[in-house]
């Protein structure tokens, strides 16, 4: 059979992925990723460290980073991210521009960060104000506050796992039941749910739903900025991250701001909070090309070019 006529494949877009040795998520990122895109993935050399906050630094320390990045020059890739939350937080907000600027010198390609992309997503939904879900040990998640902090985000609740490793076995019950504790008090604007080993993908329309308010995740927010450095749009179901319908549309969160688009705004709704009591913690850890942005790149300004 003569299939000549179809011309080949599709042209794809390339978007290079660094990711740690134990990352066990590949298909999660894959599934905000559109058709005519491609992520090629590289991972960080293995080190016997249990997910702590020394297995954090080890993980993004910058010769790591930039070996990792030049494996991927090979493809071409349009822009860099490192999907690791822990790892682009654990040196605050001047660790993780540093990181950002050697990952963009050694590729001499844009590049960006879990942490970054997170700082981006609050600022593109408006919220001041977040609940935190972690499968991290306490240390591991009071660094993660004190990075929010830094940037002017108020923790207002909290629930971690403290797991040390193998976080992609954790199950979606645990995350949402996380999600209700961590929400139930202090008013949060959204809710982020850290690691991008921990699966979330079909939490977050659950949670959005039931929550009404925006859910944010680590992998979610690594994809989308990723996508938007190089002028695409993340696909996924109804996330207000992803769709300014979600925002302001018949299933409104309540709080956030309205998209620029001329639709008539809808009536505030009614924040509608669950609790739900998960035992407590907790041992020690589970898991661009000019000059270096400044801190106020990541939390106030406009997005960065397409």
């Amino acid at each position: 059979m003569d299939v000549s006529f179809l011309g080949g494949p599709e042209p794809q877009r390339g978007v290079g992925i660094v990711a740690p040795f134990d990352f066990a998520l590949d298909r999660e990122l894959w599934r905000w990723v559109p058709d005519d895109v491609s992520l090629h993935l590289t991972r960080t050399p293995f080190v016997p460290v249990e997910v702590s906050l020394d297995l954090a630094r080890l993980v993004s320390e910058h010769a790591t980073l930039r070996e990792a990045v030049q494996a991927l020059t090979a493809v071409s890739p349009e822009v860099v991210a490192y999907a690791c939350t822990s790892g682009s937080f654990v040196g605050g907000q001047a660790g993780e521009v540093a990181m950002s600027y050697a990952m963009s010198q050694a590729g001499e390609t844009p590049a960006l960060t879990t942490s970054g992309a997170l700082l981006e997503a609050l600022q593109e939904i408006g919220a001041r104000r977040v609940a935190l879900v972690t499968p991290y040990t306490k240390s591991v998640t009071d660094s993660l506050e004190e990075y929010l902090g830094e940037a002017g985000i108020e923790v207002t609740g909290r629930c971690y796992l403290g797991l040390t490793r193998e976080i992609w076995r954790v199950p979606y019950r645990d995350v949402t039941g996380m999600a209700r504790e961590a929400t139930a008090e202090g008013e949060p604007d959204a809710l982020f749910i850290s690691c991008t080993n921990l699966p979330t993908y079909d939490a977050i329309p659950q949670l959005e739903a039931e929550l009404r308010m925006p859910v944010l995740s680590a992998n979610q927010v690594t994809v989308w900025s990723a996508l938007r450095r190089i002028g695409k749009q993340a696909v996924g179901p109804y996330q207000a991250l992803l769709d300014p319908v979600a925002r302001s549309g018949p299933a409104a969160m309540s709080g956030l701001p309205a998209p620029a688009a001329p639709e008539p705004p809808a009536p505030e709704a009614e924040v509608a909070l669950a609790g739900s009591a998960l035992p407590g913690p907790e041992p020690e850890f589970s898991d661009p090309l000019t000059e270096p942005p400044g801190p106020d790149d990541l939390t106030g300004g406009q997005p960065p070019p397409v």
